[in-house]
């Protein structure tokens, strides 16, 4: 339980770390971060493998590159979903989600979550 709330608490503080560095991405306060959190970690496990399988090929032929779209995608209907978590732009939406990303697996490792 510790864990889950851990990885959480880190993912949400990646989403409002992203906003602040990028201006495509907005977010109200740290309760939209943490709400934005959940959301996109129910659209992950729910959408994403779907989108995934349906995309095989894709990702497949680009080497795995697709998947940073379907990354993208996922964080951008999570704002869309969203009221106090905007994201401007389908590109803005693939860097926001390499960012979050990056930012999660390094938090991820300092802290020492497997």
């Amino acid at each position: 339980m510790i864990k889950l709330l851990l990885v959480w608490l880190i993912n949400s503080t990646a989403i409002y770390a992203t906003a602040a560095l990028l201006p495509g991405i907005t977010i109200k306060n740290f309760k939209s971060a943490l709400i934005a959190a959940i959301v996109l970690g129910l659209l992950n496990s729910i959408l994403k493998p779907i989108l995934s399988f349906f995309s095989f090929p894709l990702i497949i032929i680009s080497l795995g590159l697709f998947s940073l779209v379907i990354n993208g995608l996922m964080l951008w209907i999570s704002a869309g979903l969203l009221d106090g978590f905007e994201v401007r732009g389908f590109w803005t939406a693939i860097l926001g989600a390499i960012i979050i990303s990056i930012f999660s697996g390094m938090m991820s490792w300092i802290i020492n979550i497997r």
